[in-house]
């Protein structure tokens, strides 16, 4: 049923809070009640449809925001010049959030969605949307020098701006919907005879050519042709093995736009798709690699309907990797890629499991396009980045030539790759990651990382060096401990870092200057202890220190620990395992490990 008091009485209902949740997503009211508007008359459209639902707002909120964002993109983040100043702080603290952090605040502050629905609507797994939302929160409150439960009424008070928002009668809005509605039958037939006749296709976007509101619809008019991704913009097997290793390609592979199946292509993938909101394209090009060890190749380009929804989709891809969920995964290395597209990233990643195999990971940007080079081999060598420099360009030439291609979009300009630490994770920043930490041979399961806490004692200190990081002048204490729970280990099996921030470069220098000192005698002063230098590196601000340190318990045992202790600037970091009888880290884990924590350190802020 079309009912129109049904729909009237929800358009009258849902038009201010559709537009207060779409303003605090562009921060451009003009392009927010363009869409608004725009929405209304679609919904009208398809009425049968969407009136039917059991929550209609939830179709019409997305269609709202999607157009917004394409009309606010030619002057992104725009202000009014009149803003009062608490409404331009939040707009601005909004601003400074991703878009998909930004989506799922609002659906939960200013929206009935459930946390799932939540989850669904922007794309993601409950799991990362949850992450978002804590991450989204957080700094808000932060920007804004507000709690999490002043959250909504900040947002409600973006309202008083909107009060003035005059809309369209509810009978104009399903007038505008109906010849909308007629425009699309025409063209339909059109289409039809067309065909028939075999002189050519009419194409014809619903979305992209609503009628105005207030005017009559111009149905000698189409819209122009939506460009689509095609074969062409993939990688072919001449240019994989140009780069891999000659003639080892079979074919041209398998196409497909990615919507059969689960949709997962790549280890740790999180979700089917990096670009959400249901306007993206995708396609995928598996391809197979003859010979020995076994390899194979995976291609996606996602197309994004801008940049910064480009940027986001970068972004998430690139955390499906740094910040991988699949038990036993083990990132090993990051490179950043100068000169191939607007952004770009190669990432090495290796699953234990078996068989073990190690995955390289290009990931790049130019545009609104996003590209994804993936090549996994079934062994432990560590792979050369140079052959996925050539990849990663020779991907980016391909989407330069697309379509898609934005005119300002950078392509390939003496492409380097230069290593870098692992990006910043977004919880227990600074600290090792469980992606970091290598595997205990023998041990086939996960290690599980506790959250950190403030340091009351220091669980990373050795009997030793005994050191303490809740004395004066030492702040941002905090100590985290991972474990592999149900590992046929001793009890004492572990690995803990604890960490804190100095008034000053000269006292973290200071204080790591009496850990070495401590550990360093340790042996002369206790008889029944040994200590063996493992590492030494210093750099710059960077210094570190790794010892075994054994220790007699009783005649018929003896505790090992092999502990570092890490400085970058202010910031210093103290690294404990403590390993079983026979179940331990592999020859130079350690030391790497130890490595990995001193770069995690620049993760951290300055100051």
């Amino acid at each position: 049923m079309r009912d129109p008091d049904v729909f009237d009485a929800f358009y009258a209902e849902a038009r201010g809070r559709l537009l207060l949740q779409t303003y605090a997503l562009t921060g451009d009211l003009p392009a927010s009640r363009d869409a608004v508007r725009s929405a209304f008359v679609t919904a009208w459209h398809h009425w049968r449809k969407v009136g039917a639902l059991d929550d209609p707002e939830s179709w019409v909120r997305p269609q709202a925001w999607r157009r917004a964002q394409r009309r606010h993109q030619a002057r992104p983040w725009h202000r009014e010049r009149l803003l009062d100043d608490d409404s331009r702080a939040t707009l601005d603290a909004l601003g400074s959030l991703t878009v998909q952090q930004r989506k799922t605040l609002l659906l939960t502050q200013l929206s009935s969605a459930t946390t799932s629905g939540m989850a669904r609507e922007v794309g993601l797994t409950d799991e990362i949307a949850a992450a978002e939302l804590q991450a989204a929160t957080s700094q808000l409150c932060l920007t804004l020098g507000i709690v999490p439960a002043e959250i909504r009424p900040t947002l409600e008070a973006l309202a008083e701006r909107l009060a003035e928002t005059r809309f369209p009668r509810a009978s104009i809005v399903r007038r505008t919907g109906a010849a909308r509605r007629r425009l699309h039958t025409t063209v339909g037939v059109a289409v039809s005879i067309a065909t028939l006749l075999g002189t050519g296709a009419l194409v014809y976007d619903a979305d992209e050519l609503p009628p105005l509101l207030g005017s009559q619809s111009d149905t000698t008019q189409t819209a122009p042709r939506e460009p689509r991704l095609q074969r062409a913009d993939l990688l072919n097997s001449d240019e994989l093995d140009a780069a891999l290793a000659p003639r080892r390609t079979k074919g041209s592979g398998s196409v497909d736009n990615n919507t059969g199946g689960t949709g997962i292509y790549a280890p740790c993938q999180a979700h089917p798709f990096a670009v959400s909101g249901g306007e993206a394209q995708a396609l995928v090009r598996r391809m197979k690699v003859a010979g020995s060890p076994k390899q194979s190749t995976v291609q996606s380009v996602e197309s994004a309907p801008d940049t910064e929804s480009a940027h986001t989709g970068y972004l998430r891809m690139q955390q499906w990797f740094t910040e991988c969920r699949t038990p036993r995964v083990q990132l090993l290395s990051v490179y950043r890629l100068d000169g191939v597209g607007d952004e770009g990233m190669v990432l090495t990643l290796r699953s234990w499991d078996d068989p073990v195999t190690t995955h390289q990971a290009a990931v790049v940007r130019s545009g609104r396009l996003l590209s994804l080079v993936l090549l996994q081999r079934q062994n432990r060598a560590d792979p050369k980045v140079a052959p996925m420099l050539d990849l990663a360009s020779s991907a980016v030439r391909r989407l330069c030539g697309s379509e898609f291609a934005s005119p300002d979009a950078a392509c390939v300009v003496d492409p380097e790759a230069v290593r870098i630490p692992p990006p910043p994770a977004r919880t227990a920043i600074g600290m090792l990651q469980v992606i970091d930490l290598p595997p205990v041979p023998g041990v086939p399961l996960p290690w599980v990382g506790v959250k950190p806490v403030k340091p009351a004692t220091n669980p990373a200190a050795t009997r030793c060096d005994k050191a303490s990081f809740t004395g004066k002048g030492i702040k941002k204490g905090r100590t985290r401990t991972f474990v592999i729970p149900g590992a046929d280990v001793p009890t004492e099996f572990g690995l803990t870092e604890t960490m804190g921030t100095f008034r000053s470069q000269s006292a973290a220098r200071a204080f790591v200057a009496q850990i070495r000192k401590r550990v360093n005698a340790c042996a002369e002063d206790d008889l029944t202890t040994t200590v063996r230098q493992l590492g030494e590196h210093t750099a710059g601000r960077e210094e570190l220190t790794s010892w075994r340190i054994d220790t007699e318990v009783s005649d018929t045992r003896s505790l090992t620990q092999l502990m570092a202790v890490v400085r970058r600037g202010r910031v210093v970091a103290q690294v404990s395992f403590t390993p079983g009888s026979d179940k331990s880290l592999a020859a130079g884990g350690f030391d790497a490990l130890a490595m990995r924590a001193l770069k995690r350190i620049t993760n951290l802020p300055e100051g």
